[in-house]
């Protein structure tokens, strides 16, 4: 368990002891110190605050998202973002989205196999968004009348059991859109595995081999110029979001020994300035993290150019506009800001 998660969790421990205390306290007091402006840009902290209250005020009451692509992986996008602004998930001014998104997921969640939403992206992102409020989240507060059908953990553990019956089921060793497909692809996959990686991070028990044959997927995938394929043999083409989320899996998997990460990440920090052709927040999203990852100085300087773009695009609303609609734009475009306020687990290096 990471060093960060752990000062999570004692400080979430501590405010929940301390509750009738809190409510005496300015809310600043009881925010982590990055807060405070000393580390995060201000131009940052002025979007991903407008972008927070944007998507506060856009959550419907079941607890999700319905402007543009809808279901638990937008959900779980949502979460994170409340989740990485280290504002107290449990007692501060979002401590109620928190709790109606995760309500949202768990509700979505298959019973008997698992699963979340109706394609593995949808599983991913929202298992990837169980994992960082695993822990840090208070169970006994999440439920109205303290009665719901699963906890946050045991929700994400079924969630781990439905991934690695879907891999197992996979001859590639990795995912694609439906839990039962034959073949796989570079981007679904993408989501499920970091979502495995979050999970065992949070300490939820992943098996080695369900690591390493992902792995393997994405070696097999990953040309010598740190191009990486979609599906299939070859075709590898130039994709700044498939060499990213490969430098990603790379990194948080612990295999920056490979060859492939040094291309791929190679190939990335030749493209500071490029632009992603296609789905742009969904390539910034894997950017950031990926960069982050692999070479701070080369994610500072894309991240600065970042922030010029997101403040042009940002509406009066506080919105930021995406292909799959506002919400989601919003949500993949904070979490790639959400790199220099460095709260969700996932974003740890």
């Amino acid at each position: 368990m990471s060093e960060r998660r752990s000062i999570r969790r004692a400080l979430s421990r501590l405010a929940l002891a301390t509750w009738t205390l809190a409510l005496a306290v300015p809310s600043a007091m009881a925010q982590p110190s990055s807060r405070s402006g000393e580390v995060v840009p201000r131009d940052v902290r002025e979007m991903y605050d407008r972008g927070l209250q944007y998507l506060a005020k856009n959550q419907t009451d079941q607890g999700d998202w319905q402007q543009g692509q809808r279901g638990p992986g937008i959900t779980g996008m949502g979460l994170m973002v409340f989740l990485a602004s280290g504002e107290d998930p449990n007692f501060g001014p979002y401590s109620n989205n928190v709790r109606k998104a995760l309500r949202s997921i768990i509700r979505e969640q298959n019973a008997t196999t698992g699963i979340m939403g109706d394609s593995m992206y949808h599983h991913g992102f929202a298992m990837l968004g169980l994992a960082e409020a695993y822990g840090t989240v208070d169970d006994r507060n999440l439920w109205p009348d303290g009665k719901g059908p699963r906890t946050i953990g045991q929700a994400l553990e079924l969630a781990v059991r439905a991934a690695i019956t879907s891999q197992k089921k996979n001859p590639l060793g990795a995912w694609r859109y439906s839990p039962d497909a034959q073949d796989a692809d570079t981007s679904v996959s993408g989501a499920v595995f970091v979502g495995l990686l979050a999970a065992r991070n949070a300490g939820i028990e992943v098996p080695d081999d369900a690591i390493n044959r992902a792995i393997a997927f994405y070696t097999s995938m990953t040309s010598a110029g740190g191009e990486v394929a979609y599906a299939g043999m070859g075709g590898f083409g130039d994709s700044l979001a498939r060499s990213s989320i490969a430098t990603l899996v790379y990194s948080v998997a612990r295999r920056k020994d490979l060859k492939q990460y040094r291309a791929t990440l190679d190939y990335l920090k030749q493209r500071i300035e490029q632009a992603a052709s296609f789905y742009p927040e969904y390539g910034r999203y894997y950017e950031a993290q990926a960069l982050f990852q692999g070479d701070v100085l080369a994610w500072e300087k894309w991240n600065k150019l970042l922030i010029r773009q997101l403040k042009q695009q940002q509406q009066a609303d506080g919105s930021i506009p995406g292909q799959f609609g506002n919400d989601v734009g919003t949500a993949m475009s904070l979490l790639s800001l959400a790199l220099n306020y460095k709260f969700l687990p996932i974003y740890e290096r």
